[in-house]
């Protein structure tokens, strides 16, 4: 096969014997067949090489001054990296008990001195052949490893971590009830304003950056981002496990979010304002969809959180009732004047966000 003479002519071998005369010999023989030879005298030498350079098989003594064959064989096959060369033993050792020796040791064959040239070829041949096709599996295995963790990693950019492991287990119908948690909504003030200015390419970028911010900030205080909506963000803390402290470390974005503003400014040299809305209460969480999942909430607390922001000031943190009385003694408020009307729930008082206390 022309395909496979191409290939064995490019692969290196590295021939192992403290003979000047069996070196030679073998280096000539294989030379005549295309192969790239290195020859060495002794174990030390073979073992200083094979750490500099590659090789697609070794031949090897057994009988050799200060390291014998034996152990050469046995550093080789216990290293990670070469222990994936064959290596045909070329020895005058001629009984059973050495044979089975290297072979248990992880030798590719066994070939006794005075060798039969047409032999030699054959099995090295073969050898390389195997070597070849244990490569390209090898190559294929790792690039379907390589593949699986894009997708988990694809994965984990669309779900929870908990969520996602579920999926993979083979978990189809996802939905859960949470007695509690706290969801975020947060709303650039006059995006279309903005977004009049930019060109698409710049309104992505100045979006995905502004965004990437607030992921840091999910990341940094352990919540969960469940997705943006145009210029909206949308956040949630105790959920897909639960977490006593939701509340706390929503206040603490929700801060943290305007801190991050300050520092952000549109291509006009202006500062962006937001509103902020912010509710606890009982939700349903799943996965929807069958061919573009997405993990979602639904419930009266996500409608409150969501009529918070829409009904809430620029550069103010509005928080519904249930909201502040969890975390009126570790923060400042300000009560809102008058009340607001949300729908199916009527009139309800809210609060501004002011601050940390102490």
């Amino acid at each position: 096969m022309t395909g496979s003479r191409n290939i064995v002519q490019n692969f290196h071998l590295l021939v192992v014997d403290d003979s000047p005369v069996n070196r030679k010999m073998l280096t000539l023989q294989l030379r005549k067949h295309g192969y790239s030879i290195t020859a060495v005298e002794d174990g030390h030498q073979a073992i200083e090489i094979i750490q500099k350079q590659p090789f697609d098989l070794i031949l090897l003594d057994i009988i050799m001054p200060k390291v014998s064959g034996y152990e050469v064989l046995e550093l080789f096959k216990a290293h990670p990296v070469h222990r994936h060369i064959p290596v045909i033993v070329v020895s005058s050792v001629d009984n059973t008990e050495s044979v089975v020796r290297c072979i248990k040791l992880g030798a590719e064959d066994y070939l006794i001195k005075p060798f039969n040239p047409v032999l030699l070829k054959a099995r090295i041949s073969a050898s390389l052949e195997r070597k070849h096709l244990q490569d390209q599996e090898r190559s294929v295995f790792q690039k379907l490893q390589e593949e699986q963790r894009r997708s988990e990693r694809l994965l984990l950019n669309i779900f929870p971590k908990p969520i996602a492991q579920r999926l993979k287990q083979g978990e189809y119908t996802i939905a859960d009830y949470f007695a509690e948690v706290t969801v975020l909504f947060a709303d650039i003030v006059k995006f279309s304003t903005i977004g009049s200015h930019l060109s698409p390419p710049e309104l992505v970028d100045f979006l995905n950056f502004v965004f990437s911010t607030f992921d840091n900030l999910t990341e940094k205080h352990g919540l969960e981002k469940i997705k943006t909506i145009g210029d909206a963000y949308m956040v949630v803390g105790g959920l897909p496990l639960p977490d006593k402290k939701h509340a706390e470390k929503v206040a603490e974005m929700a801060l943290d979010m305007f801190d991050a503003l300050e520092q952000i400014r549109t291509q006009d040299g202006n500062k962006i304002s937001m509103r902020i809305g912010i509710s606890t209460g009982p939700v349903s969480a799943g996965v929807i969809g069958t061919k573009k999942f997405s993990y979602d909430l639904w419930g009266d607390t996500v409608n409150v959180a969501s009529c918070m922001e829409s009904r809430g000031i620029a550069g103010k943190i509005q928080v519904s009732d249930t909201t502040y009385k969890l975390l009126q003694q570790k923060f400042v408020f300000e009560r809102r004047k008058g009340a607001i009307r949300v729908k199916g729930k009527g009139e309800m008082p809210t609060y501004f966000l002011a601050g940390r206390k102490g």
